[in-house]
């Protein structure tokens, strides 16, 4: 599972971490976010994100 980042702030995105505040289980693909997550330090949606290089 790949890390994807905000182009927007930079958070990185780390599926074995998730987003815990968010309600989302370590283990959660980005693929496999819901699709109303946005990213937790901007809001920025899922369309905003890009695999990690």
């Amino acid at each position: 599972m790949k890390k994807h980042v905000c182009e927007v702030c930079g958070y990185i995105y780390d599926p074995a971490a998730g987003d815990p505040d968010s309600g989302v289980p370590a283990g959660t693909g980005f693929e496999d976010l819901p699709g109303d997550w946005v990213c937790p330090v901007c809001g920025a949606d899922k369309t905003n994100f890009s695999p990690e290089a």
